[in-house]
């Protein structure tokens, strides 16, 4: 089993979130699996996806899940208006092509940020950068004052500097440089990893 890669800088980012503690959290997530059945899978679908007591879910929509649940956080799904396909080359070229392009996808919906100072953030690493759509969603928003906890999902490239790419969308907001990085490999047992990088921060219920 390899291991998942794990990186924060639990004390200093405790401290700084002590202010913050008692703040409205939410987990907004794009996640993108490939099939939503669990038997016959392919490389590429399986490599997207986890099941969970019979059940497929995106590796970051996963991820998601379990923050929500060990925070009391609201929860919020980046979602294009027009869905990406399931397509693995198909999905795979799209994506490159509005990387290239800077396409920003229009959303499905929104929600309003207000009444929130703390944001996990969570996505998977197309092309060693956020998936476009969620560029879209940080630039719709002035996130100013708020914290931004990135979590990520990745097939061996890790972080790959998207915190920074975040902080530069969101100059105003804290965001945790630090990410939780997770191999998607290792989705199957991340729970524990997950729950114990909550604790770390001094944020779960």
């Amino acid at each position: 089993m390899k291991k998942i890669a794990l990186m924060f800088a639990c004390v200093a980012f405790s401290l700084a979130l002590a202010g913050t503690a008692l703040a409205k959290p939410i987990v907004i997530y794009f996640s993108m699996p490939e099939t939503d059945k669990a038997e016959g899978m392919t490389q590429a679908e399986d490599d997207s996806t986890v099941v969970i007591d019979g059940k497929v879910l995106g590796n970051v929509q996963y991820a998601a899940q379990v923050i929500q649940s060990n925070t009391a956080s609201d929860i919020f799904r980046i979602e294009p208006l027009t869905p990406y396909t399931t397509n693995h080359k198909e999905l795979i070229a799209l994506a490159r092509t509005e990387q290239r392009r800077k396409v920003r996808p229009e959303l499905k919906s929104d929600i309003d940020l207000s009444e929130y100072n703390v944001i996990f953030l969570g996505y998977p690493i197309w092309w060693t950068d956020l998936p476009m759509v969620v560029y879209t969603f940080l630039e719709a928003h002035d996130m100013s004052g708020k914290t931004i906890i990135p979590f990520i999902v990745h097939g061996g490239s890790g972080a790959a500097g998207t915190p920074g790419k975040i902080a530069r969308v969101q100059p105003n907001a804290k965001v945790f440089t630090n990410a939780l990085s997770i191999y998607r490999d290792n989705m199957q047992d991340s729970k524990p990893v997950i729950v114990r990088w909550l604790e770390g921060l001094n944020y779960t219920r």
